[in-house]
């Protein structure tokens, strides 16, 4: 990808294509942040978790890096021109698995459902490759910034399973 086709970062629609980015990132990190807190006493008090859960003051750090770089990446993906080929699936892609982002938290958090949201988590992993493997092709950038995403997602599924299985009479969508 010939990164001279991303229309200039201080154009007007770059800024516009800015403040959508900004807009629905920190539309995701609040939703996430608000459905978390809800389900925080949950979290924290109830639930046994494995050894390697990462204390409470890692998440917000590893989440404001990683929808940082979501904001940038896709901001690059918006100011291509309209034309590129595979843009389209691109914005599609990042779209998608931002949706699937803000389910988790909905459904780990404030529905208290682990076993719902390890289904969710895994819809949310693919949606992710999905995104990566959609960005490559257009802007290799916005590809190399999403796979810290990818990782961090890795294990909050392998956290999410570990729940799981340290819990096994913790009432779920499925035992309710």
């Amino acid at each position: 990808m010939n990164n001279t086709l991303l229309r200039p970062p201080l154009s007007s629609i770059s800024i516009v294509y800015l403040v959508i980015a900004i807009g629905l990132t920190v539309g995701a990190t609040v939703s996430g942040a608000l459905f978390t807190d809800i389900g925080m006493p949950w979290y924290g008090a109830i639930l046994k978790k494995p050894w390697f859960n990462p204390p409470n003051l890692a998440f917000p750090i590893a989440w404001t890096l990683l929808y940082t770089f979501m904001a940038f990446s896709f901001w690059r993906i918006l100011r291509l021109p309209a034309e590129t080929t595979g843009r389209g699936q691109a914005i599609f892609a990042f779209l998608l698995q931002l949706g699937l982002n803000m389910l988790w938290s909905f459904l780990f958090f404030y529905k208290q459902d682990p076993v719902l949201a390890l289904l969710e988590v895994t819809c949310l992993l693919t949606a992710i490759i999905f995104m990566i493997l959609s960005f490559r092709p257009v802007d290799k950038l916005s590809y190399y910034l999403m796979w810290p995403y990818a990782a961090w997602v890795s294990f909050a599924t392998v956290l999410n399973l570990a729940i799981i299985v340290l819990n096994p009479d913790m009432p779920t969508s499925w035992n309710r």
